[in-house]
C-alpha cells in the first residue's frame, strides 16, 4: 500500500482504509452514533467527508513525490440509508488521471450490498512548492 499520510479527521470519524492502489480505494466506515442524524442513520456530511477522504487518499496514490492535492468540487447522490451499528463500505476508482487534475467515483454500499450513495469529485493537483 502506498505511503498514506496521518489523516487526523478520518480517525475521528473511525474511517479504516482496507486497500489502495493507483486503481482504486476501500474502506469501511462504522456507522456510530455520533456520525447520525435523526432518526439513527448516517448523517449526509459523514457521507461526503469519507467519500473526499478517499478521494484524496487515491489521488496521493497517484501523485509523484513532493506533490499534493486538494478538492476543488463534489457531488452527491444518496440513494439508501445506513443505520447506526452497520457499517458503510466503499470502492473509489478513476474517472479521469490528468495532470492537473484527477476525478474520482466512490460507490457507497450497505453492509447488505444496496448502494446507499455515489459520490463524483474532482481533485486539483498541487505542484511543490
Amino acid at each position: 500500500m502506498p505511503e498514506i499520510p496521518s489523516l487526523p479527521f478520518a480517525e475521528l470519524m473511525g474511517l479504516k482504509i482496507i486497500s489502495v492502489s493507483p486503481d482504486k480505494v476501500t474502506a469501511e466506515l462504522p456507522v456510530k452514533a455520533d456520525l447520525c442524524t435523526v432518526p439513527a442513520i448516517l448523517h449526509g456530511g459523514a457521507v461526503m467527508a469519507f467519500a473526499d477522504t478517499l478521494g484524496a487518499v487515491a489521488t496521493v496514490a497517484n501523485l509523484a513525490p513532493g506533490f499534493s492535492t486538494t478538492t476543488i468540487e463534489s457531488k452527491t447522490n444518496f440513494f439508501a440509508a445506513i443505520p447506526a451499528g452497520e457499517t458503510a463500505l466503499a470502492e473509489t476508482t478513476p474517472l479521469h488521471r490528468g495532470k492537473t487534475t484527477m476525478v474520482w467515483q466512490t460507490r457507497i454500499t450497505r453492509t447488505d450490498g444496496k448502494l446507499a450513495a455515489i459520490v463524483t469529485q474532482t481533485q486539483l493537483v498541487l505542484a511543490p512548492r
